[in-house]
């Protein structure tokens, strides 16, 4: 019987090589970079506005989903910041509804629930 030794440090230093070199295979920089600047450039927009007056801007937000910038605006002429969209209900849209959406962000003209429109 043939008992073989490797030598351990050369071993595990050839194999961390190996696998570092595979692990750079796997995702070019090339790769990564392109696809951070096509994130960076907005894509262009073939969505149609809803018609969502009345209803509430959190859940409207919502549900225009995670690749749509959304900006929530008091237009009841008081200036003040909407910190949680479910407490507001939708005036108004821009763009309007049943319009195409051409750019971002979409803007939902909102006041507090108890409110009118006016």
């Amino acid at each position: 019987m043939t008992i073989r030794r490797f030598p351990g440090p050369v071993l595990a230093i050839a194999l961390l090589a190996s696998l570092s070199a595979c692990a750079g295979e796997e995702r070019p920089a090339a790769s990564a970079t392109a696809s951070e600047s096509a994130r960076a450039t907005p894509r262009p927009v073939s969505a149609v506005m809803p018609d969502i007056i009345g209803g509430n801007a959190g859940r409207a937000a919502e549900q225009m989903g995670p690749d749509t910038e959304v900006t929530i605006k008091d237009v009841s002429g008081k200036g003040r910041s909407v910190d949680d969209p479910a407490e507001w209900k939708i005036c108004e849209t821009r763009p309007g509804p049943n319009r195409q959406i051409t750019g971002y962000p979409v803007v939902l003209g909102v006041v507090r629930v108890a409110e009118s429109c006016g």
